[in-house]
């Protein structure tokens, strides 16, 4: 089970951070890849634990995952040319959803297909089998959507999704 703890000062005091897996993921995809997700249904295998946590969950549609990059641990990159793909640029770390990241949190919004007991049923999840998932929160457009007019580099185009 994942387990990390970070403590640094902050202003007067320390601040003690701590992240706990809450369960892993169960998928047929078994390696990292590009794209590929779309269709693909995934098990979100939580801890017993945390079962009645997703009491209320089943009325959305869709819901957030976050998820730790476990395969991208302990590897840091500054600058990084999204999938390797010549057509794009070089860009900073954090101008991209490279798993390479100072921390190595994904977050996904999928359609909900289910709840079962501790399981969470999801389509599209783009992770792998056994990663680690840190939570579940569920879609709402009042806070997850984003407002006004969305600017994104052409670049991104270019680039494989789901």
């Amino acid at each position: 089970m994942l387990h990390l703890e970070y403590s640094h000062r902050l202003g007067y005091g320390y601040s003690k951070m701590e992240i706990k897996s809450i369960g892993y993921a169960r998928s047929k995809i078994k390696k990292q890849q590009f794209g590929g997700f779309k269709d693909e249904i995934t098990e979100i295998v939580l801890d017993k634990k945390y079962s009645e946590a997703l009491n209320g969950l089943e009325k959305y549609s869709h819901i957030i995952v976050l998820y730790w990059l476990n395969e991208a641990e302990g590897i840091l990159k500054l600058k990084h040319r999204p999938q390797g793909n010549l057509e794009v640029p070089e860009v900073g770390i954090f101008a991209t959803r490279c798993q390479w990241r100072p921390n190595c949190i994904g977050i996904s919004t999928v359609p909900l297909i289910s709840v079962d007991g501790n399981i969470v049923k999801v389509k599209g999840l783009d992770i792998i089998d056994k990663t680690p998932i840190i939570d579940i929160k569920p879609h709402l457009p009042d806070y997850d959507e984003a407002r006004g007019e969305v600017r994104m580099p052409e670049w991104t185009k270019k680039l494989t999704y789901k």
